[in-house]
């Protein structure tokens, strides 16, 4: 079963709004965004921890309505509970 939720946030880098989806296809959750409605999709520069709460909370209240599988909820609060930050980068490329 192929699962989709979209949702409207803030960019992290630039404060814009921009339209959020995230689909499940062959157990892969796979999230894009665009920023117009016109706009073709595009992968974002990094899914945050946001992002997945997002998605967990939008999974959990269809999952109520058997709109999603408990496994889908399950998947992505393993992914929320074992979120670690990604290191900073604080240095030149290549260097």
């Amino acid at each position: 079963m192929s699962v989709e939720v979209q949702w409207t946030d803030t960019d992290p880098a630039t404060g814009e709004r921009r339209f959020v989806a995230v689909e499940k296809f062959a157990r892969q959750w796979r999230f894009k965004v665009r920023f117009k409605r016109r706009e073709n999709w595009s992968r974002p520069v990094a899914v945050t921890r946001e992002m997945w709460e997002t998605l967990l909370d939008a999974l959990e209240r269809r999952a109520r309505r058997r709109e999603a599988t408990e496994e889908d909820v399950a998947s992505v609060r393993k992914v929320v509970a074992g979120w670690k930050v990604p290191p900073a980068f604080d240095g030149e490329p290549g260097a």
